[in-house]
């Protein structure tokens, strides 16, 4: 029983991953004009918005590892 709530957990986690890049694409192209900065930017913001979310889960999961 665990083991399927885990995995159907685990699909909800992948949307993450599309909804970084939109949010870093539309901000990079609200904020700025040409393309070439556009997709700069936007590459260098889904990194943040990763690397972020990845400090957040390993700090949760450490937090709740021994519960």
């Amino acid at each position: 029983m665990f083991d399927s709530l885990l995995l159907a957990q685990a699909n909800v986690t992948w949307y993450m991953v599309p909804l970084a890049m939109a949010i870093s694409l539309v901000y990079s192209a609200s904020r700025y004009e040409l393309p070439e900065y556009i997709l700069q930017r936007a590459f260098r913001l889904f990194l943040q918005i990763v690397g972020f979310m990845c400090v957040a889960f390993a700090i949760l999961w450490v937090l709740t590892y021994g519960l």
